[in-house]
């Protein structure tokens, strides 16, 4: 029996929770910009699924930062994802930190972990209606 079959957390399915200020904004949102309807819904919140994950967007007082990646979508085609959303409206930020800089909103960025045995990753971020900072990513093989 390996550590992970004891380890209950090990086992656990992760689901992602995003603050929204505005409910029915970021509603709009995710069916209008990103194409996603919520599958089920209580009172404050919505659930989405994708590809067999979860996330939920919650109704919240508070909002993130935005300063950092809260939830990352990984394609196939990043081009193609990135030329779909802009067509709904989505914009990209531009990034330039040391270490990677967008072109025409991807970036090329080295590295990946090994079990996921690509060499790197392109990817492209994007805020929500609620200033939540969402990526897309394709790794490079």
């Amino acid at each position: 029996m390996s550590a992970d079959d004891r380890n209950i957390l090990a086992r656990a399915r992760v689901s992602t929770r995003l603050p929204a200020q505005d409910l029915d904004r970021a509603r709009r949102f995710y069916a209008e910009q990103l194409g996603l309807e919520p599958v089920d819904e209580r009172p404050g919140g919505l659930l989405y699924r994708c590809a067999g994950t979860e996330f939920v967007l919650f109704r919240s007082m508070g909002a993130s930062p935005g300063t950092f990646t809260q939830m990352a979508l990984e394609v196939d085609d990043i081009e193609t994802a990135v030329s779909e959303l802009e067509q709904r409206g989505v914009v990209f930020e531009e990034v330039d930190v040391p270490g990677f800089r967008t072109k025409d909103g991807i970036a090329e960025i080295e590295g990946n972990y090994p079990s996921k045995g690509a060499r790197g990753e392109r990817a492209a971020w994007f805020r929500d209606s609620e200033g939540n900072l969402l990526g897309v990513g394709e790794p490079v093989v």
